[in-house]
């Protein structure tokens, strides 16, 4: 069993500086390494994996460099879902016996029938120690009081608490109660730190100042963790939601089918830090496979390096993201994810051109004149698809509603390249997300996405 422990007398800038600012070359070994004997692990204990790998004809003894990976054939949620029910309960992708595994997380279940993600002892504690590194760089520190205020029902983010805890953090295992009860803890125990999605941060700031609770003065919230939405990425949502809590916002990354929190933003926020020592990552081309340069965007395709109850070989995520391998300001040279876009099943083709929500959201979150709300209505007319965004204007506004409709479709057209027509409503008429926001309404089909 490993425990996070620091050094006495490191740096106190960073959790493990020998690990966290090695080189590249150092990075690069220490995942080839890993990789040769996680794939040797996945043929074995696998029979998905010996399968799969027989079949397209490589074997993990082959593998001699990185880019031999993309030999191997991928493996996406369908897949896991489908060895889920033909093997229950966990499918044949495991690769140790379930007396091995002592936890589970699972999908939400929002695309098809959830999937199960188990852990062995030595799994969950890895995750664990990794999550410590991640508060850590976020300046999350043993004198905090942290709330977690995520689903604890079988969501992989929940046990995420465990890391701040493990850090020496006072940790209030909040969950998702009512947004009233909710502040009046973050009140009672003057918590300093707390962790939810973007829409939620958002929401229960508006909530505060509505029940005349001054964020500042009367809650002692200083770091807003946010997870499970591409906003979080987004520098104008950032920076609204701090504007509004007078707190720094660090967004962090994961999902169930690896572990909780993969990647996170230090203190410096240019990108998140990925958990480079367990989890490769390859960018690619969601149409041809191939990689993209580092900024593209492109797919999200992940391999596991030590996972080893399910491990996880060329998971597609449907996740387009881009990153970079440049060493950050903070001293730290892992990967860090530059951003979270969409995801393939949310990307929109409005007239030949591709639009995600996020592309959005960046405008209508920067225009002042707007609450940062919005809503995306697609319909088709004359066989043609045909894009309608409602966005809010604030209570203060002044102006006039065509003005504000052409002003935003100017900038959209401008950013994206995509023609829509824009209808301005009034503060508030627009449902709040209290957990993940939905964003598109899709006519054409009367499904909502």
């Amino acid at each position: 069993m490993t425990l996070a422990i620091r050094a006495a007398g490191a740096d106190s800038r960073y959790w493990d500086a020998a690990l966290e600012t090695q080189s590249r070359p150092d990075w690069q070994r220490l995942k080839l390494d890993a990789l040769q004997r996680h794939l040797r692990h996945a043929y074995h204990g696998s029979p998905h994996y010996r399968a799969g790998f027989d079949a397209a004809g490589v074997h993990p003894d082959q593998l001699e460099t990185l880019d031999d990976l993309r030999r191997f054939p991928f493996i996406d949620k369908q897949t896991l879902r489908e060895r889920q029910l033909a093997v229950p309960p966990f499918g044949d992708v495991c690769a140790v016996p379930e007396r091995d595994i002592v936890y589970i997380s699972a999908s939400s279940g929002s695309t098809g029938v959830p999937t199960a993600s188990p852990f062995t002892a030595a799994d969950f504690d890895e995750w664990i120690d990794f999550e410590v590194r991640l508060f850590w760089s976020s300046g999350l520190r043993p004198e905090d009081r942290y709330c977690h205020s995520l689903n604890f029902s079988l969501f992989v983010g929940g046990p995420c608490v465990l890391g701040a805890q493990r850090l020496g953090a006072l940790c209030i295992h909040a969950g998702t109660v009512p947004s009233e009860r909710l502040l009046a803890i973050a009140r009672q125990f003057q918590a300093t730190a707390i962790w939810t999605t973007p829409s939620y941060a958002w929401y229960l700031g508006e909530t505060a100042v509505k029940e005349g609770i001054d964020l500042r003065r009367d809650l002692a919230i200083r770091r807003i963790f946010v997870a499970g939405e591409p906003g979080g990425s987004i520098p104008e949502t950032r920076e609204r939601i701090e504007n509004l809590w007078g707190a720094s916002v660090y967004d962090y990354y994961g999902l169930s089918d690896i572990f909780g929190a993969c990647a996170g933003m230090c203190e410096e926020k240019h990108g998140l830090h990925w958990a480079e020592d367990h989890i490769l990552v390859e960018v690619l081309d969601a149409e041809n496979g191939e990689p993209v340069a580092e900024g593209e965007r492109g797919e999200l395709v992940l391999t596991t390096l030590r996972k080893s109850a399910r491990p996880m070989i060329r998971f597609r995520t449907g996740d387009i993201v881009s990153f970079t391998s440049e060493p950050c300001a903070c001293g730290r040279t892992s990967q860090r994810l530059l951003g979270v876009h969409g995801r393939l099943d949310d990307m929109l083709i409005i007239k030949g051109v591709n639009l995600f929500p996020s592309d959005v959201e960046a405008i209508a979150r920067k225009e002042t004149a707007c609450t940062g709300e919005y809503r995306l209505i697609v319909e088709r007319e004359n066989h043609l698809d045909r894009l309608t965004v409602e966005i809010e204007r604030v209570p203060t506004f002044a102006g006039s509603d065509e003005d504000l409709a052409h002003h935003f479709a100017r900038q959209l057209k401008s950013i994206t390249g995509v023609s829509a027509a824009v209808r301005v409503l009034a503060a508030d008429a627009l449902p709040r997300a209290t957990h993940k926001a939905k964003r598109v309404e899709d006519r054409r089909s009367g499904v909502w996405a």
